[in-house]
């Protein structure tokens, strides 16, 4: 299947998942008399909300080239990226709050749990099965847009774990205080989570270099043809926009080498570095050894 229908399919899949698990939420909500099942559809909604832009974000990043966006539309996910990690954050804060005020002012559950408490079960399973999809196509496709949905619905898997044995342990000790305790220890993990995914988006929004770690299995390639080849100091930058890696190179080739020589060199280079970068846009500059301030054949001085 096409990569980029793949990603559609799972996108939309993530949209049915959580509209069904929002609505089976709000109605055990009301049922069961749980507040923190309320608290948990409206975190559903938050993922409804942050697969939809998922989708669009999909939608827009798989468009070729154009006039208004000569490089790509792959920032669209990067975009779509920071702002679910920024629901994550949300979710958090929310979920803290709703437990806090439970603590504070004390709150029993007046009807029967049990439908809560087998909501709670489905929610766990539907999140784990479509989360695992999203994990898997995001690798696949580098996507980092499915990458977010992926990780806000492990948090929801989190979160409704966290319910889920809070009504269990409320049901067998009527202890309703360990319901929102439980509930805050799973939004800590939760604000960590919205936090690196935030900060990993808004990296390539800005731009942000490769790794260290990254940037070495590119020179590790190039150290590969060092009898042909010299990566000139400060010659590599590269950055993530979307689903794609942008490496820029400057090489330095013997200065009788011929164009087409350097030509399949720089064909063979890109190849090895696709292998690991499958979704790249690799741009090289070629030079001479000799390429200096003195280089007459360049217009300057002397390139004997």
């Amino acid at each position: 299947m096409d990569i980029n229908k793949k990603k559609k399919l799972t996108a939309a899949l993530s949209i049915f998942s959580n509209v069904t698990l929002t609505i089976l939420k709000i109605i055990a909500g009301v049922v069961s008399g749980s507040l923190s099942i309320i608290s948990e559809a409206i975190h559903s909604l938050s993922d409804l909300f942050a697969s939809c832009l998922t989708f669009f974000s999909v939608l827009k990043s798989s468009q070729p080239a154009d006039d208004d966006h000569p490089y790509g539309h792959g920032k669209y996910e990067d975009m779509s990226g920071f702002i679910e990690g920024l629901l994550i954050i949300f979710a958090s804060f929310y979920i803290i709050f709703e437990a806090s005020k439970k603590i504070i002012f004390g709150h029993t559950m007046e009807t029967e749990s049990n439908i809560g408490i087998a909501v709670m079960f489905l929610a766990v399973l539907m999140n784990f099965i479509v989360s695992t999809l999203l994990f898997k196509t995001a690798k696949e496709s580098n996507s980092i847009s499915l990458y977010a949905d992926a990780e806000h619905l492990r948090t929801d898997i989190y979160s409704s774990l966290g319910v889920f044995f809070g009504l269990i342990l409320i049901k067998v000790t009527g202890y309703s205080v360990l319901d929102p305790i439980i509930a805050i220890l799973v939004a800590g993990f939760i604000y960590k989570t919205g936090l690196n995914l935030s900060k990993k988006a808004c990296q390539n929004l800005l731009d942000h270099s490769l790794s260290e770690k990254d940037l070495e299995k590119i020179k590790e390639i190039l150290n590969g043809f060092k009898n042909k080849i010299t990566l000139k100091e400060n010659g590599i930058k590269a950055r993530q926009v979307g689903p794609s890696t942008d490496i820029d190179l400057v090489l330095q080739f013997p200065r009788n080498t011929s164009i087409c020589e350097c030509h399949k060199i720089c064909d063979e280079v890109e190849k090895q570095i696709r292998k690991i970068y499958p979704y790249s846009s690799i741009s090289i500059h070629s030079e001479p050894v000799c390429y200096n301030k003195t280089c007459e054949n360049l217009g300057y001085k002397n390139c004997e």
